[in-house]
């Protein structure tokens, strides 16, 4: 299996340190807001690695963090607490607001398909962990303590910007978005491991340490957490392409000068989710997030198949045509799938199986390439073998996709069976949920609301219904 590496900006050969087993690490969720569809992107496209190294034989252990504590506006060390600012938003406490957040988190989750990890842990679990890896560092010369913060100093590492060919000089204050002069630093990419009274105002969660009443920052909580559960050396590190620096290039400063040996091999960025206006961000524009792919009629599914039909380490743009086009993809994929249901049960060609897996792992063993496994999922579908090998294949490809490709295709399947009398070619049921649409479009545009009348078929469009106009009024067709 080839992996492309972050760290050394080329494809590699995956090799664990323990043959056989997997350790793997994600950087979890900020839970002091909705994650957004962007967000989301990156857990579906690791989701995906996970499932993979298990369907390829590895015994995976994954592991991720949940910030509840630390993380400031900037990734950096500037501005308020982001979970401090989410309970002053929504006028609850900060740990009210990491529990909804983190619920709603992996009900989003759950909704995609995205496996949850072996372990979660919430950084505000583990204050003494971090505070016994920081006196280490200080121990070792790489800390320091100025202005009441302890701070990780840079200069002491052979190389600091493992990701990019930054210098100090790039980090001048103005020049990079975010970056605030800081006089208690001793150089400009030193970083804080933990806050007292200079970051103190409001800040509601804070914990005795030897350098007086305060809390983490954020870089030291993923590492502390990931050497706690996958011990010194780990074998994936996966995040968003925005988490390599400053984040995971601090991560693997701190970790590296505590353990005195390199940590993790191989490192996993996913790109961004852009809208046209640029990236995706809960600051601005429409906050896309599942509820609101679910409120506007779309099945989560129809998103994750949209995710995986581009390379993770492509930018993907997101629009509503673009999802339109994914959701009927879906529609008609799983359509397909269903005509295979009233073909007879046969045996199973395993030669043609094998052929099948094999174009299936080839396009992820090169660097998880999900738009060549969908193609080999539809190579499946044009074969010139029995129903029964099909149905096998794509059972034994979705078991990584999770798609619900099975699932829904049996679902469509008994729908059509029961309606082929109906003659709309919808159930009864669905079909007086149609006309309602229809009748709610009319009332929308008799109103003028041309917003609302176009939601509306879109709506219907997502779900592969089709509206038809005419002077007779409003019919509609399924795709």
């Amino acid at each position: 299996m080839l992996l492309y590496n972050s760290l050394s900006h080329q494809k590699e050969e995956f090799v664990p340190v323990e043959p056989g087993k997997v350790s793997m690490y994600t950087c979890g969720p900020t839970v002091y807001h909705y994650a957004h569809i962007g967000n989301l992107r990156t857990y579906i496209m690791e989701d995906i690695l996970d499932r993979y190294l298990r369907y390829s034989g590895y015994a995976v252990k994954r592991v991720m963090n949940i910030t509840d504590v630390g993380h400031l506006t900037s990734d950096a060390d500037t501005g308020e607490d982001k979970m401090l600012k989410g309970a002053r938003r929504e006028h609850k406490t900060v740990m009210e607001i990491a529990a909804f957040y983190t619920n709603a988190f992996f009900n989003d989750c759950r909704a995609l398909n995205i496996r949850k990890p072996d372990v979660i842990e919430p950084a505000t679990h583990c204050i003494s962990d971090f505070i016994a890896t920081i006196q280490v560092l200080l121990d070792k010369g790489f800390a320091y303590e100025a202005g009441g913060n302890i701070y990780f100093d840079t200069s002491k590492l052979e190389q600091y910007y493992v990701f990019h060919g930054f210098t100090e000089e790039d980090l001048a204050v103005g020049v990079r978005e975010g970056v605030e002069a800081d006089g208690n630093k001793r150089n400009k990419a030193d970083f804080v491991l933990w806050f007292t009274k200079s970051k103190f105002e409001d800040q509601e969660l804070k914990w005795e340490s030897p350098w007086g009443l305060g809390y983490p920052g954020w870089h030291i909580e993923c590492s502390c957490i990931s050497m706690k559960h996958l011990g010194e050396r780990l074998d994936i590190h996966c995040g968003g392409i925005d988490n390599a620096f400053p984040h995971h290039t601090n991560e693997i400063a701190q970790c590296e000068a505590y353990l005195g040996h390199k940590w993790c091999n191989y490192w996993m960025h996913v790109l961004h989710l852009n809208t046209a206006s640029g990236k995706m961000s809960k600051s601005k524009g429409e906050f896309l997030t599942v509820d609101l792919l679910k409120q506007k009629g779309y099945d989560p599914m129809a998103y994750r198949l949209f995710c995986l039909q581009s390379h993770y380490r492509k930018n993907l743009v997101f629009s509503w045509e673009n999802l339109d086009n994914a959701a009927v993809t879906y529609d008609k994929l799983i359509g397909r799938i269903a005509a295979l249901s009233s073909a007879p049960d046969e045996s199973v060609d395993e030669e043609a199986l094998t052929a099948f897996r094999k174009e299936f792992t080839d396009a992820l063993d090169n660097d998880l390439n999900t738009s060549l496994a969908l193609t080999a999922l539809y190579d499946v579908l044009k074969a010139d073998t029995n129903a029964s090998t099909k149905r096998k294949a794509l059972e034994d490809m979705d078991s990584v996709l999770c798609l619900n490709l099975m699932e829904a295709a049996s679902r469509k399947a008994a729908a059509s069976a029961e309606s082929a009398s109906s003659g709309t070619g919808v159930s009864p049921e669905l079909a007086e949920e149609i006309r309602a649409k229809i009748q709610e479009r009319a009332d929308a545009k008799k109103a003028k609301d041309y917003a609302r009348a176009d939601a509306i078929r879109n709506e219907l469009a997502a779900r592969g219904i089709l509206l038809i106009d005419s002077k007779d009024g409003t019919t509609f067709q399924v795709k």
